[in-house]
């Protein structure tokens, strides 16, 4: 018998045989990828511009709801007549309110996004304190309510 009758495991026939199959299953993973990427990136794209055509469905409700709000504010002011600075103070606010409707209703979602990004540059320290505030009067919420849930089925269970 000889030595070369049995393949060579470092050199032989099924080593350039499992380096070829070690190099297509690469390609094969690696145009897997490229594929998954491209579907990606092409979903991703459609998301969003779904979720830019609700944000601008939903923009004009928004907006019909601050105008309707300075119409109930401009009402309310005018219960004051007798009472000229509190009658002007309803109407400013009501004015300004109606200029948001306005704003909200000529801007689209990255004009507003941009914005923000510019005043939480701007103002960091007020970003952070407002969503320190946020997230405490959220979690508020979110403990009442939970509070509220665990009592009721407790007394279901004492009865």
């Amino acid at each position: 018998m000889t030595s070369s009758a049995s393949p060579d495991p470092v050199g032989g026939p099924r080593a350039a045989d499992t380096k070829a199959d070690l190099e297509d299953l690469r390609h094969d993973v690696e145009d897997t990828a490229s594929l998954a990427a491209e579907r990606g990136k092409g979903l991703a794209a459609a998301a969003r511009q779904q979720a830019l055509s609700y944000v601008d469905d939903r923009k004009g409700e928004a907006a019909r709801s601050v105008s309707d709000l300075a119409k109930s504010l401009r009402d309310s002011g005018k219960t004051f007549d007798d009472r000229p600075n509190i009658r002007a103070f309803f109407d400013s606010a009501a004015e300004g309110l109606d200029d948001l409707a306005g704003s909200i209703e000529r801007r689209s979602l990255e004009d507003f996004y941009r914005q923000a990004e510019t005043y939480a540059r701007r103002s960091p320290v007020t970003v952070a304190v407002g969503a320190f505030a946020a997230g405490f009067l959220l979690s508020r919420f979110v403990k009442a309510s939970g509070s509220a849930e665990t009592d009721h089925a407790y007394d279901d269970y004492r009865v």
